[in-house]
């Protein structure tokens, strides 16, 4: 979150343009890392739902740890995206992110056609992020001044989800899942436009914001397949 906030805080005159040179290099790097990052998130999802790790991380508990985790982690990503460090830091942060999401993915797993929700999830992603990605090269409007409705937007999905634990609402996760999917499928475009329009000049920052926005839209995606399209033996 101290990631989007520094983000917003750019708004439309996004800082210090990058040169077109630059650009190139930020976006090169930001992709290279983050498919990279996405090898330690499928080790600490397979690592947490082949040793059930997780299965204790319920209700409340599992709350304050996943919270507690992630801000740590994202707080000391931006304080070493500027040095040797920052890669390392970013990549622990995947990991942790795969062994919180292992959770739900074993829960998929419990269905008869859970390998085939967990593919369609990952495809439905990667369509997603293709579709944002093509669009971001080719929009000549400065969406700058999205920042700040998209951050209330995830601000009031991560309140509603933070209530949802302890109500526990089927039709709850469902509606939070359909937001989040717009939510952050728009942040794509916002990131990668920023990337593109040399806004944002640092490609672990830029690396981080994409991810956050991948993962969240994995999830809700993981979600809502689990709900409408889960099949028990």
């Amino acid at each position: 979150m101290n990631d989007r906030v520094q983000t917003i805080d750019q708004g439309a005159g996004y800082g210090p343009i990058a040169s077109q040179g630059e650009r190139n290099r930020v976006l090169r790097n930001t992709y290279w890392l983050l498919a990279l990052s996405l090898l330690p998130t499928v080790l600490g999802a397979w690592l947490g739902v082949a040793t059930g790790i997780t299965k204790s991380l319920s209700g409340g508990v599992g709350l304050i740890v996943f919270l507690g985790g992630a801000f740590g982690f994202i707080y000391a990503i931006n304080k070493t995206k500027n040095s040797a460090a920052g890669v390392p830091v970013l990549l622990a942060f995947t990991f942790f992110m795969g062994l919180m999401l292992s959770r739900m993915i074993a829960m998929v797993l419990g269905f008869k056609n859970g390998p085939d929700l967990i593919m369609t999830a990952f495809g439905g992603t990667a369509g997603v992020f293709f579709v944002m990605a093509s669009l971001s090269s080719v929009i000549k409007r400065d969406l700058s001044g999205m920042g700040k409705w998209l951050f209330v937007g995830a601000l009031a999905i991560m309140v509603g989800g933070i209530i949802n634990v302890f109500v526990g609402s089927t039709a709850g996760m469902m509606v939070i899942s359909v937001m989040a999917i717009g939510i952050f499928s728009a942040y794509m475009l916002y990131d990668l436009k920023q990337i593109v329009d040399g806004g944002e000049t640092n490609y672990i920052s830029a690396t981080l914001a994409l991810y956050l926005d991948i993962i969240n839209v994995f999830q809700s995606l993981l979600a809502l397949l689990g709900i409408m399209g889960g099949e028990r033996d």
